[in-house]
């Protein structure tokens, strides 16, 4: 089988733009084909993958082939991927399998959305589609509302508690004070973050992630045509992706994502490695909780000890164990939904590369991962990536 690296990468800010959906990805395309070391031209792209939901109903249909053609990318096969806000994970999984299985040698794969220009109301209903209509919607729960009961059931059954998700908000604003793409740039107090605005109890404002205009691409190649382009190619070592039920009432415990500990198995399965070999991870944290379970069922730690690994500050940048979203994750970078799966793969890239802010830079860092969620978790794509081939 062909192995398969990223030779560039690149990404708008994340937060307000003033551009639309073309200009955007115009914008994040040029930056990761500027990215790219040697002499490269779209046109030597074979297949493109763009993830996104199309928030808004702006560009539903053929939102793919509209991008592409402002990115010089005209007449190449291309498709929008869409499962929930984990669009762009699983079209870098389909731009990978596309390179694994020999059919292409350079895939672009992307993510989209523009958020900020619909009204309060119009981006609730946007925000929902990804849940259980009958079951979920219909009876009013919102997002917030659903990891909100996992965060209570989380602390009813470890003991863990909301000061523990608070270690977490700090952490990523820091984090993302230091990123100049950040939508959110600002660090924030413990003091602070204990008593903001109540979302949906317990998780207040500060629990919770902003909605985010953005727009990320990433260039894959195989592994005969990669020195064609770069002398420092980032590697694709491992991709993992897998289901669950998507309403919560039908899953055996919402205190665990079933989809990311499955994803990340295969994934460190093919990668041959162990979650204790991950130096940093760039983790779906949507919610605070959800960060707080993502460390668990990526194996960063025990089942139930994930309150314990943020109040220990394990994840915080070159303290711990291994640091948990160095770009400062959904929370401070922002979630611009079907641009969160590839964002995460630019910030893994950058860093393997040494070329983020010095001051936020993993040290030594030889393996990154992204965690990529859809929704409440009825969707997961799991991806290693090393400086080393093998």
């Amino acid at each position: 089988m062909v192995d398969v690296a990223v030779i560039g990468a690149g990404q708008t800010k994340y937060g307000n733009h003033a551009l639309g959906l073309k200009g955007m990805w115009a914008e994040a395309a040029e930056r990761a084909f500027s990215s790219i070391d040697g002499d490269f031209s779209p046109s030597q792209v074979d297949e493109a993958f763009i993830g996104s939901i199309a928030f808004g109903g702006a560009q539903l249909g053929n939102t793919a082939a509209l991008l592409t053609e402002h990115s010089a990318m005209d007449g190449v096969p291309v498709r929008r991927v869409e499962n929930a806000c984990a669009s762009s994970g699983f079209a870098f999984r389909d731009a990978w399998m596309a390179i694994k299985s020999g059919e292409a040698d350079i895939v672009v794969a992307g993510g989209i959305e523009k958020m900020n220009d619909l009204t309060p109301e119009r981006k609730r209903y946007w925000l929902g589609v990804s849940g259980d209509t009958e079951w979920e919607r219909l009876a009013g729960l919102t997002f917030p509302g659903t990891y909100a009961l996992m965060a209570r059931r989380h602390f009813h059954e470890y003991g863990s508690t909301h000061d523990d998700l608070v270690n977490i908000s700090v952490k990523n604003h820091l984090h993302g004070s230091m990123n100049k793409l950040a939508h959110i740039q600002k660090e924030v107090s413990f003091e602070k973050a204990s008593n903001g605005f109540m979302v949906a109890d317990p998780l207040t404002l500060y629990d919770c992630c902003p909605t985010s205009d953005g727009a990320s691409c990433v260039i894959l190649a195989a592994d005969h045509v990669v020195r064609e382009f770069t002398d420092s190619p980032v590697w694709v070592r491992g991709s993992g992706a897998a289901s669950d039920h998507l309403a919560l009432h039908d899953r055996p415990s919402i205190t665990q994502l079933r989809a990311t500990a499955a994803s990340s198995k295969r994934a460190y399965h093919q990668a041959g490695i162990t979650s204790n070999d991950v130096d940093f991870a760039e983790v779906h944290d949507c919610f605070t909780i959800a960060e707080l379970m993502a460390t668990e069922d990526l194996g960063f730690a025990e089942r139930g000890a994930g309150g314990q690994f943020a109040r220990n500050e394990e994840g915080l940048l070159n303290q711990g164990s291994v640091t948990i979203n160095p770009s400062g994750g959904l929370k401070s970078k922002g979630h611009p939904l079907g641009s969160t799966g590839t964002g995460q793969v630019v910030e893994v890239f950058k860093q393997l590369r040494s070329e983020v802010e010095s001051n936020r830079q993993v040290r030594d860092a030889s393996i990154g991962l992204t965690h990529n969620v859809g929704g409440s978790g009825a969707t997961c794509a799991v991806h290693v990536f090393g400086r080393d081939r093998n």
